[in-house]
């Protein structure tokens, strides 16, 4: 039973990863119009112009979000993100919450009333 578990978890993962690939993928070729696979093979230099494109249309979608736009899509925000983090080599890294507990606070996080 153990083994069925194992890779069910396998098969879950690898199933996420193709949708975040499928996703960095669309976001890559229809925002920026930037072939993914090519862009990862490609030298230095040109990869060099895909994330100067890559990073001006992270900045659109940055200024259409801190400006309520109706056409702002935090998925595609996330996806080319993640598309820049690949060409770039790196990962990105969740970070901990920072934020102390409350300190005069219920289990609920409600405040007493005295």
């Amino acid at each position: 039973m153990r083994q069925l578990e194992a890779e069910a978890r396998i098969f879950a993962a690898q199933r996420q990863e193709a949708v975040e690939q499928a996703g960095q993928l669309a976001a890559a070729k229809l925002i920026c119009g930037i072939d993914l696979p090519v862009a990862l093979a490609a030298p230095p230099a040109q990869k060099g112009q895909f994330v100067g494109r890559l990073r001006r249309a992270i900045e659109r979608e940055r200024l259409k979000g801190m400006s309520r736009h109706w056409s702002y899509d935090l998925n595609r925000h996330i996806a080319l993100k993640q598309v820049l983090d690949r060409l770039l080599g790196t990962e990105a890294v969740p970070r901990p919450c920072t934020r102390p507990p409350p300190s005069d606070a219920n289990k609920n996080g409600a405040r007493k009333r005295r």
